[in-house]
């Protein structure tokens, strides 16, 4: 900590002894959690649920959040969860002809200091929640608005309950009450796309199983993610995101059913329609794109992860970021440094994953034969050759470690 002055003693005992306060228990705000906690900084999370239970849902984790799950010592209670895939793939959706199968286990060790894994959202929730220490997380709590002065925040509940802090955190989402009160409401935009959720035991898929790789299905006018979840791979996830003209509803897990599914991806490979046919629950989201953000702080308040920078799916890169943030906005505090500084760190990071996210949403569905040629041949053919392109057109992503 820097030398205090005497005018600055009454700010730093009222710091000692309030929390940081965080909104919202998702991947993002546990892991701020963690990191605060690292530096010996009281903190307390405020989150609506009445409990952490996560739709059933995969979650990829690059090696660029396993270095901050490493540096909080939560990365063995994350990979005992999780499921570590042999390669990277990408396959024809109708046919299922190989575009390219690179490598990925020992090289992303190698080449990017730290493992690649899939693992079931809830636990990896679980695994953050189960390390934190009594008191921490606080359920059931919805928050209303913030104030501030020159000593701390005052948090109003729904309940009409004050909760004070020292600093504020808005790790609430994409929905974010305090990025609203902050910024006003925003305005996003549909992109055209809706997203299917399927989770299904490998069990059930028998010879059909989709391979133990992260594989990206390519068709026209849709795609598909295929993964395995689990420490032994026992579940399969499924991600199938379709193109539509238009849509109202953006929430997260709104049911649907198994014959829309189907007709979605009718005439596609047998992996994927078995799939289908084997899971029970169908969940999907349509997705919503928001203009980048030039403000994530207010005084003594900051906002993160998709608060912040909401993110397209196609990168699986949203919570990555939020755990970066987590590890940056800690430093920050614990430096007393303006909460600006934060922005500042990770503001030129987040826009660029931002922006190679929503061109991943034209790469994957090519519409004509001639530009899914024009397309996915370089691909073939760097697959077959020089398999190491592919790993270096990532090392700005997974190569990156905030951590130092």
């Amino acid at each position: 900590m820097p030398d205090l002055k005497p005018q600055d003693m009454k700010t730093e005992t009222v710091k000692r002894e309030l929390p940081v306060l965080i909104v919202g228990a998702g991947i993002g705000g546990l892991t701020l959690a963690h990191a605060l906690l690292r530096y010996g900084i009281n903190v307390q999370i405020l989150e609506a649920a009445p409990e952490l239970t996560e739709v059933g849902a995969g979650i990829q984790i690059p090696p660029n959040a396993m270095k901050v799950l490493r540096a909080l010592n939560l990365d063995t209670a994350v990979m005992t969860r999780a499921f570590k895939p042999t390669a990277i793939e990408a396959r024809m959706g109708e046919t299922g002809r190989e575009v390219f199968n690179i490598p990925l286990a020992a090289q992303s060790l190698t080449r990017w200091g730290a493992p690649y894994l899939h693992i079931h959202r809830a636990d990896y929730i679980a695994a953050l929640q189960d390390a934190l220490p009594e008191g921490v997380l606080r359920l059931g709590v919805r928050v209303q608005s913030y104030a501030q002065d020159k000593l701390g925040m005052h948090v109003i509940l729904e309940t009409g309950e004050t909760v004070a802090g020292i600093y504020l955190v808005g790790a609430d989402g994409i929905r974010s009450t305090l990025r609203t009160q902050m910024l006003g409401p925003d305005t996003p935009r549909f992109t055209g796309n809706v997203a299917w959720r399927v989770v299904v035991p490998t069990a059930k898929l028998g010879n059909l199983a989709p391979r133990p790789t992260a594989c990206a299905w390519f068709g026209r006018c849709k795609h598909g993610v295929t993964y395995r979840l689990g420490a032994d791979g026992e579940m399969t996830n499924f991600v199938g995101v379709v193109e539509r003209e238009n849509w109202q509803e953006e929430g997260w897990s709104i049911q649907g059913s198994k014959e829309d599914v189907l007709a979605d991806f009718a005439g596609w490979h047998p992996t994927i329609t078995t799939l289908i046919e084997a899971a029970d629950t169908f969940h999907r989201w349509a997705l919503f794109d928001r203009a980048p953000l030039t403000q994530w702080t207010d005084g003594r308040v900051a906002l993160m992860g998709d608060a912040a920078h909401p993110m397209l799916p196609f990168l699986a890169q949203g919570a990555a970021m939020a755990v970066e943030d987590a590890y940056v906005l800690a430093q920050v505090i614990a430096e007393d440094a303006p909460i600006i500084e934060y922005q500042n760190k990770r503001l030129a990071r987040t826009s660029k994953v931002q922006v190679a996210s929503r061109a991943n949403m034209g790469l994957f569905h090519k519409r004509t034969r001639l530009s899914q040629l024009a397309t996915y041949g370089p691909m073939w053919l760097a697959g077959k050759i020089l398999p190491s392109i592919v790993h270096r057109r990532m090392d700005w992503l997974y190569g990156y470690d905030v951590t130092t």
